[in-house]
């Protein structure tokens, strides 16, 4: 489990090709890992990998081709959220997150919000249709694995729009910042959600 706050942005060094996936080498930031041990868990981007192999400096995982499929930013070289699994005695600064990913969305709009004097910016992302019932105003995502509030939702035949609000400090600390209008993001629901539909739906038959 994670909580979708994101502890270190890494960059991954190499992909290359493993059977129909890739080895993946990610490279981050000094004293990272010290805490780290083979086989653990660690989320890049938002999906939940397993460390295989470890240096001071970088960890090294594989990615089957189902994962990759099913996420974005994981088969090339560049910056990358991370977070380390959750421990019983950790603050739940987010809320509760699996690392598994639940479909890709595009950004439709990203700029800074006009007389907005704490500088934040709006995220407005076409989430997949099949994702809106468990988007609500005021619940939560994860955006390439980072815990965010939704601040507005609006239907159409075939997406969900939603509105997020980034401060400036997620912009600094994570590669949020780097997003432009185009781009594709990892998306989570909320766990609870996910489960309370699921409820709803076997009481309905």
């Amino acid at each position: 489990m994670f909580t979708g706050i994101i502890t270190a942005v890494g960059q991954i060094k190499s992909a290359q090709a493993k059977g129909d996936g890739l080895h993946l080498v990610v490279e981050v930031p000094s004293g990272y890992l010290d805490d780290v041990a083979l086989g653990d868990s660690i989320a890049i981007q938002g999906a939940c990998m397993t460390a295989t192999e470890l240096t001071e400096t970088t960890f090294a995982l594989d990615i089957s081709r189902e994962s990759l499929n099913k996420t974005i930013g994981l088969d090339k070289v560049g910056p990358v959220n991370l977070e380390k699994a959750l421990r019983l005695n950790d603050r739940l600064g987010g809320h509760l997150v699996s690392g598994h990913v639940d479909g890709v969305g595009k950004v439709t709009h990203f700029a800074t919000v006009v007389d907005d004097a704490y500088g934040s910016w709006l995220l407005q992302i076409e989430a997949p249709k099949a994702l809106a019932p468990f988007l609500a105003y005021k619940g939560s995502i994860v955006v390439n694995g980072v815990s965010l509030t939704v601040n507005k939702t609006q239907d159409s035949n075939d997406a969900c729009i939603v509105d997020i609000n980034i401060i400036p400090h997620t912009l600094e600390n994570t590669t949020l910042g780097k997003l432009k209008q185009g781009d594709t993001v990892n998306l989570e629901v909320d766990l609870i959600a996910r489960y309370v539909a699921r409820m709803m739906e076997t009481q309905a038959k």
